[in-house]
């Protein structure tokens, strides 16, 4: 064997492991999301339901979870023409009661969290849901 035969012989487990490294390191990374990573970053108080008649249930919601919805994409856009941060944002003000999409995905993630699913699940329902409609 020559020489040069024999260093791409044994240069080839180094790569093989290499590469076998990343791939399940990229396959980790992809299926598990830290919670902590998926906040939009709204700091700002939510309008209070007590304000609203047919929307009162998704202020409620806004309210109540915050940090759930505040992890959530809002799927009519609003994050491209009005700089809103995530869902929440638009409780902060008087979008959602205009806003079909953002009254549907805030009760969904009301219904789900009340039936126990954390935040990355509801963010992964919500999600198969409504990624249709992202432009």
């Amino acid at each position: 064997m020559s020489s040069i035969h024999r260093r791409a012989f044994l240069f080839t487990p180094v790569l093989l492991f290499a590469a076998a490294v990343l791939t399940l390191s990229s396959c980790r990374k992809s299926e598990v999301m830290d919670p902590a990573t998926l906040r939009g970053g709204e700091t700002r108080q939510t309008l209070s339901p007590l304000n609203f008649t047919g929307e009162a249930a998704a202020y409620q919601a806004a309210k109540d979870i915050p940090e759930v919805l505040d992890s959530l994409y809002c799927y009519c856009d609003c994050e491209k023409h009005f700089d809103h941060k995530s869902l929440l944002t638009c409780y902060v003000d008087e979008h959602a009661l205009h806003c079909d999409i953002c009254i549907e995905e805030a009760l969904m993630a009301k219904d789900l969290h009340s039936k126990g699913m954390d935040a990355v699940s509801i963010r992964k329902a919500v999600d198969e849901k409504f990624s249709h409609l992202r432009h």
